[in-house]
This record gives C-alpha cells, structure tokens and sequence, in this order.
C-alpha cells in the first residue's frame, strides 16, 4: 500500500509540473499527422500564436478569479464594451493612444472592480455576478453602437496595435506577451500577488493571517476586467473595427485556458507562463479543427469536453486531490 501511495504521488508531482506540456505536444502531433506539412510551416505558427493572443490576455485575467476559487464571466461582453468605447473615441477624433487607455485599459479596470464590488457588496458567488453583468456589459455594447460595427478608425491605430514588427512578429503577439511576464512578476515578486494564493487556498486562514479579504477581490478582478480590456484592443486592431457581437463565447475560451492550463478550479494553485500555454493549446485546437476542415459547432464541443476533462483530472491527480 505504502509503494501504491509514493507511486500516485510521484504521478502526481509529475502531472502537476509536465501535464500542460504533455497535451500541447499531443495535439501537436495529432494536428500534425491530420494536415502534414502545413500545420507546421512556420507561416501558421505566427498565425496560430497571433490567433491565441486574445485568448491569452482574457486568459490571464481571468485566471486571478479562478484562483480564488471564483469565475469571471463576463470577460467576453468586457471584451465587446471596452473595443467599442475606444472606437467611438477614436472616431470622434481622440488621439488613439488616449482612445485605448481610457477606452480599453481604464474602463476594463472599472467594469472589473464594479464585479469585485458587488461580489463584497452582496456576498453572492462570484458566477452569480459575473453572469448577470455579462448580460448587462453586452446589453450596453449593443445600445452604445446602436448594434452595428464602429469603423473607420485611424490606419495608424490598426498598424501600431494590430501589425508587424521586423516584418513577421505580430503586435498583439509582443502585447499578450508583455501583460503575461507582468503578470507573472506580480504574482511571484508582490505582496499581494501571494496573498491571492493564500487567500484562494484557504481564506479563513488568511483572513486570520491579516489578509483584507474584500480588497483582494476587488484586485483580482480589476485585474481580470483590465486583461480583458487590453483583449479588446487588440481584437479591434487585428479587424479594424469594433463588432458589437466581439468576444460573444469567449469567457469558455479563457476558462478552458486556466484549465487547461493547471490551475485548480478549487484556487489557490496555478501559474500564469501554464496559462499561456493554455491559451496556445486553445489556439492549436481552433487552428487545427479549422485546417482539416472541421465546423465550429464542433470546436465548441471540444472546447466543453476539454474543461470537463481538465476538471476531472485536477480532481483525481491533480493539486486538489492533496487537499
């Protein structure tokens, strides 16, 4: 018995530190064998990194709900009001860079500290908020733009945000990117990025150790609302123009990132560089599905099965079967 329980738990050190790894290779070789030497050219290698880039930056928003042991649905309607709102700015003749700040990075910031507010306000479940204003953000995306695309933005927005440098390397490559290495400083090097994780793993203990539990919340879905702002801008950069209906599904994109991804869906367990690669796996997939010719019906349905798959592993092997 005792040879049994040190085998699971090496099996289970192993599946925490490699299992991200381990399935981005397989759909990898999966992909690989169905499309031979396309799939892999480097051409729809940018591609499939540029195409994850959005998936990436709601991703590592939504990981810090995730890692209290929350969710954030309404990254996907954040998403849609934040691109719109910068647009329309932008139309009216504000300088693009103010356009996205305020537009995007602020208002983002804004709309995620109102869910974190009235998660501390109510005391209700962070899905019970976050669905309901997911409704509301998407609601106002359609009235702000009368439930039509916002065009003709400055061409010097869409090269800055949405194109290349050195010729090959997309911008919203370099932006998700630079917001996940932020981030990743955040958590390991600040004070209150670890004590989201002692908050997420057990928050009567951390209550106890002094941790001002309301004001965590309300950080790590400013956080989350902020990410998916910057999603937004890249979306509208990359199509130039702001879609009304942008980012509608979305919010299973970035939830199947964290997952897939590692971190517990119980908090309190999780890195961001796993989140990325989460979200490139995501990307691999739609990639993928879309190269040998698969409908999106079905890349719905791999997504689903994908979460609910992650989930059952992370209970059986992973970090939440120790608990």
């Amino acid at each position: 018995m005792k040879e049994q329980s040190t085998a699971m738990e090496r099996f289970q050190d192993m599946w925490s530190k490699y299992s991200t790894l381990a399935i981005l290779v397989l759909i990898l070789i999966v992909f690989s064998a169905l499309a031979p030497g396309s799939f892999l050219s480097g051409n729809n290698f940018l591609r499939i990194l540029e195409q994850s880039s959005i998936t990436i930056l709601l991703a590592v928003g939504e990981f810090f709900a995730i890692l209290l042991a929350g969710i954030d649905l309404s990254v996907g309607s954040v998403m849609a009001l934040t691109g719109v709102v910068a647009a329309q700015l932008m139309v009216m003749g504000i300088p693009w860079p103010i356009a996205v700040l305020l537009g995007c990075l602020v208002l983002g910031g804004l709309i995620g500290a109102l869910n974190g507010g009235l998660i501390n306000l109510t005391g209700l479940p962070p899905f019970v908020i976050t669905l309901g204003t997911m409704a509301i953000f998407r609601g106002l995306t359609y009235v702000l733009s009368d439930a039509r695309a916002v065009s003709g933005l400055p061409p010097e927005f869409s090269a800055a945000v949405g194109g290349q440098v050195l010729g090959f390397l997309a911008v919203p490559i370099l932006v998700a990117l630079a917001i996940s290495a932020l981030l990743v400083f955040f958590t390991v090097k600040t004070k209150p990025g670890r004590n989201l994780y002692a908050m997420g793993g057990n928050p009567q203990a951390a209550w106890f150790a002094g941790i001002n539990l309301k004001r965590h919340t309300l950080l790590a879905f400013t956080i989350s609302g902020a990410a998916a702002g910057l999603a937004g801008m890249v979306n509208v950069a990359r199509l130039g123009a702001a879609e009304p209906n942008a980012g509608t599904g979305w919010e299973l994109f970035a939830i199947a990132a964290v997952i897939i991804g590692g971190t517990s869906f119980f908090g309190g367990e999780g890195v961001i560089w796993k989140v990325v690669i989460g979200g490139l796996i995501i990307g691999t997939i739609n990639n993928g599905l879309n190269m040998v010719g698969v409908s999106a019906y079905y890349q719905q349905i791999a997504m689903g099965a994908l979460i609910v798959l992650a989930v059952t592993l992370d209970r059986f092997f992973g970090s939440s079967s120790k608990r």
